[in-house]
């Protein structure tokens, strides 16, 4: 049995997974929007701001990423601990905290897109971070959610049973919840500011984040596939020793051009490559060993059955598009040889793409069909059209809008900074430059196949329940 709402945990997770969904198609909207003003730098001149669009498309992506990972938590809790999370009421409380504040905050980053910076504009509007936009207050209110959801955590793990995959789930977010305070503070020096603003960037993500996920796929092979808890359990230690080790030294690679020592080069251009090691070891040990003993390798009859297909498949993309996106295309332009020419280009943008969707979105997505099935008492549950269109023309769409963006990363790389010696000059030639051109053109194309593949996802969430082929217990 995958589990399902007779926990008030796991109804809360669904109140998750409901508005992580949302916030996925807001985050595709607005990229579409800066896409194409990218092409059209007059397409709702005056009405939308092309800085704004962009703030509220990574924002989304950030916080539906982090509804998704909360929610997720919320429905593994119960089956990991035996019993019902603790203080639960206090966690409806926090989500409903939370989603006013996000639906405040975008409000605000629409409605008022110009003014003049003040103390009370980084209280009340914006602290004019990329990537951390959102004003004080609302980060003391995501402060106090967390805290609600740490004392959630720890409160049932405490009290119920504890597995490896909860003693690394709570060591990981209490990283999670002190590496977020590094962007609270401000110094007047820039360098310094900008050390402790990447503390959050990337190890905020590139490290806690990928533990987390690292959990969620965990407890999703073991449920899918019945993979052996010590397998999972191993790889999940040894991803915390990696990722905790590669992930702090890696960090370096953000340190290059901002005055720091130059040991910093080679440290950060090493270390930050090895990050996506584990997970897809991990996918490869549990894959071999369920191929092996269920008779695939040796052409025996006794096969496992997948009880979830359409989660399994979004966690194999995810393991192989981790390795793509954080691996080959970070390790692209980390080199600070390279880096010299690709920093501030269009490769970082390529890479955060293919990354976020391989490391991140794709075991979220897979753990929003654990809760359907989980909801609608699913014994296993069957790929569908709309699942085959979702995962394809998702997986396509942000591949092909990656290798657009590595093409005019290219441009600028040898036109602008290589040709014209990083000048204002050179800057406008490679923007004007065709192929340029027709690789943001593909990027927006692209783009609108990423939301075709989401308008489908969202159809198979809501519809898989009523297709014949599922099997119910």
């Amino acid at each position: 049995m995958l589990g399902n709402l007779q926990y008030e945990s796991k109804k809360l997770a669904i109140m998750y997974f409901t508005v992580a969904a949302i916030l996925f198609g807001a985050q595709l909207l607005f990229g579409l929007i800066i896409a194409t003003q990218y092409l059209y730098p007059s397409f709702l001149f005056e009405i939308l701001d092309f800085s704004t669009a962009r703030m509220v498309h990574i924002n989304a992506l950030v916080v539906w990423l982090l509804y998704a990972m909360i929610g997720s938590v919320y429905w593994i809790l119960p089956d990991e601990t035996g019993i019902e999370t603790v203080g639960i009421k206090l966690g409806k409380l926090g989500f409903y905290v939370l989603t006013a504040a996000v639906t405040v905050v975008v409000l605000v980053y629409i409605l008022v897109q110009t003014g003049s910076g003040s103390k009370l504009t980084t209280w009340l509007i914006i602290e004019g971070r990329e990537y951390i936009e959102a004003p004080r207050w609302a980060d003391i209110g995501i402060v106090v959610v967390v805290l609600i959801f740490l004392f959630n955590v720890f409160a049932t793990a405490i009290k119920g049973k504890m597995t490896g995959i909860i003693q690394v789930l709570m060591a990981d977010l209490l990283a999670l919840a002190g590496l977020y305070l590094a962007g609270m503070f401000y110094t007047a020096n820039i360098s310094i500011d900008q050390y402790w603003w990447w503390w959050v960037i990337h190890l905020w993500v590139e490290a806690t984040w990928e533990v987390f996920v690292a959990c969620l796929a965990g407890y999703a092979l073991i449920k899918i596939l019945d993979a052996k808890r010590e397998i999972i359990e191993m790889w999940l230690w040894i991803e915390v020793a990696m990722l905790f080790g590669s992930g702090i030294l890696g960090l370096g690679h953000h340190y290059f051009w901002i005055g720091t020592p130059e040991y910093w080069w080679e440290i950060g251009a090493l270390f930050s490559a090895l990050e996506p090691v584990p997970l897809v070891a991990m996918f490869v040990h549990v894959i071999y060993d369920w191929g092996k003993e269920s008779g695939i390798a040796k052409g025996k009859d006794k096969i496992h059955i997948l009880k979830n297909s359409p989660a399994f498949a979004w966690l194999i993309v995810g393991a192989f598009g981790n390795f793509l996106g954080a691996g080959v295309w970070g390790f692209m332009h980390t080199l600070p040889q390279i880096n010299l020419y690709t920093h501030g280009t269009q490769w970082p943008a390529a890479h955060g793409h293919l990354a976020f969707y391989g490391a991140y979105a794709t075991i979220l997505i897979g753990m929003m069909y654990m809760g359907v099935q989980g909801k609608n008492r699913i014994k296993q549950m069957k790929m569908t059209r709309s699942s085959k269109l979702a995962i394809s023309l998702i997986t396509i769409g942000v591949l092909g809008m990656t290798v657009a963006l590595t093409a005019s990363a290219y441009v600028q790389t040898m036109v602008e900074r290589a040709q014209w010696g990083a000048t204002w000059e050179g800057y406008f030639v490679a923007q004007n430059s065709v192929w340029f051109l027709q690789g943001v053109g593909w990027r927006l194309f692209m783009g609108l196949v990423t939301f075709v593949g989401f308008v489908f996802l969202i159809k198979d969430l809501l519809t898989i329940k009523s297709d014949k082929r599922q099997v119910y217990t």
